[in-house]
């Protein structure tokens, strides 16, 4: 049985599903899919993005596509955006790099989560470590999150 992360503490009441799998040390989000048996396009991978002033914010996106840094620039209102340094992303979220989660961070975050998913019964994201998961409805962990729906993913 996986340990209460914060994420899991920050579901409280709202429906969802822990799951649990074998976890690998790369290709974090595309190993959940494939260990879980679930299609990519509904499991989110949590990135850390960072902009102007040394801003942070999450993006998740499906772990079948790509973050755009142009798109979540737009729609963070950065001029500019890049992927932050793992060692920050783990300080501003509490969580290591392969279980960073959009839920329990130990920082609030400006969320994005890719408009792609908006549509789905369900999504999967983190649950804060390696080789868990949790599976809620996409309005669920928007609200959660604090996040907004964004077109943010490339082809």
């Amino acid at each position: 049985m996986a340990r209460r992360t914060r994420a899991l503490e920050a579901l409280a009441d709202t429906p969802h599903e822990v799951l649990e799998y074998a976890p690998s040390s790369d290709h974090f989000g595309e190993h959940s899919a494939r260990e879980l048996g679930i299609d990519p396009a509904a499991v989110l991978k949590t990135l850390v993005v960072s902009g102007p002033d040394r801003q942070l914010a999450l993006c998740c996106v499906p772990v079948a596509g790509h973050l755009s840094l142009k798109h979540a620039a737009r729609a963070l209102g950065w001029k500019r955006a890049e992927m932050a340094e793992p060692a920050r992303a783990q300080r501003a979220t509490g969580y290591v790099v392969g279980g960073i989660s959009p839920l329990g961070t130990t920082t609030r975050l400006p969320t994005l989560l890719d408009a792609t998913v908006a549509h789905l019964d369900t999504v999967t994201v983190s649950a804060g470590q390696r080789g868990l998961s949790v599976r809620l409805a996409p309005a669920d962990l928007a609200a959660l999150a604090g996040a907004q729906f964004a077109d943010i993913s490339s082809a």
